[in-house]
């Protein structure tokens, strides 16, 4: 779970890179979405052999509950919701025995049901699972919307995702740029990258390709591949930013190390000046020595 330490994540069907490989930078078309629909989440980490580690959101009343737990105080049979959430996750992380999905998934909902964000949204996630319930994307959406009006990000961009496909709630441009630019502000990375592409073509809100362009480059220095792509494309012909070669590289060059291509940008590589290419690869050096670095395996 996105907001429990990757229990569940929101698996998205990636799309195509913003330019096609028979266009040109010099004339960019609207740019793509980084993500079209909603699909089945991955494996939770607690099927997986490795434990998943405490819940990032609350890690430290995590380990108070689980030790009131431990000691027989058992507060999550008195109602208290942030303890229910808690044994969740302990559930689902296999710290607890006998570890249970089902009855971390019936705490859940008990703590759902008394108000508790995450637990909605991991909820959720669940259902759009499909595994321990029916798959229900009209149920997902009614979970992540009432932990989307308390101001939790992960289920304001899962919820747009909904309403940018029409699953479980109608088709809605309009809504689905709300929630994005809600998620967004509150540093949601995928949010931030979906809203500059709905900013930068105008899509449910208004066009604001100089927007774009700042969120692109905040996600884009987070490290997000599709940010970086989105990024390159804009500062190879100067819309939203004023065009940079150098950067344009860069960028480019950061995001295929991170398994993001485009053929035109190539093409727009080998247009500019050996001095410019220099320069651009021994700024994106670092970036890919961090990313060849994060993925040796670790001892």
């Amino acid at each position: 779970m996105k907001s429990a330490a990757c229990l569940l994540a929101l698996a998205l069907a990636a799309t195509d890179i913003a330019s096609a490989a028979a266009q040109t930078p010099s004339h960019p078309p609207p740019m793509q979405p980084a993500a079209k629909s909603v699909a089945k989440p991955r494996t939770p980490a607690a099927a997986q052999p490795t434990p998943a580690p405490a819940p990032a959101a609350a890690r430290p009343e995590l380990d108070l509950a689980y030790g009131a737990y431990q000691r027989g105080y058992y507060i999550a049979e008195r109602g208290d919701r942030e303890a229910m959430f808690a044994l969740a996750m302990f559930h689902f992380s296999r710290r607890i025995e006998p570890a249970s999905r089902e009855e971390g998934a019936k705490l859940l909902a008990a703590a759902a049901k008394l108000g508790q964000a995450a637990a909605a949204y991991d909820l959720g996630l669940l259902y759009i699972e499909g595994q321990l319930f029916p798959q229900d994307f009209a149920r997902a959406a009614q979970l992540f919307r009432s932990a989307a009006q308390v101001g939790n990000p992960e289920a304001q961009y899962a919820l747009a995702t909904l309403y940018k496909e029409g699953r479980g709630v109608p088709k809605d441009a309009v809504e689905t740029a709300r929630l994005l630019a809600a998620a967004s502000l509150a540093d949601n990375t995928d949010a931030q990258v979906e809203y500059a592409i709905a900013l930068f073509n105008g899509t449910g809100v208004t066009k604001n390709e100089q927007m774009a362009a700042i969120l692109l480059a905040k996600a884009a220095r987070k490290g997000n591949p599709v940010a970086q792509n989105r990024l390159a494309n804009i500062l190879a012909v100067g819309r939203g930013a004023q065009a940079n070669p150098m950067q344009a590289i860069k960028w480019h060059t950061i995001a295929k190390a991170g398994g993001v291509s485009d053929v035109p940008l190539d093409v727009f590589v080998q247009q500019q000046p050996a001095d410019v290419r220099a320069a651009a690869e021994k700024a994106a050096k670092p970036w890919v020595d961090a990313l060849k670095e994060s993925r040796q395996p670790r001892s």
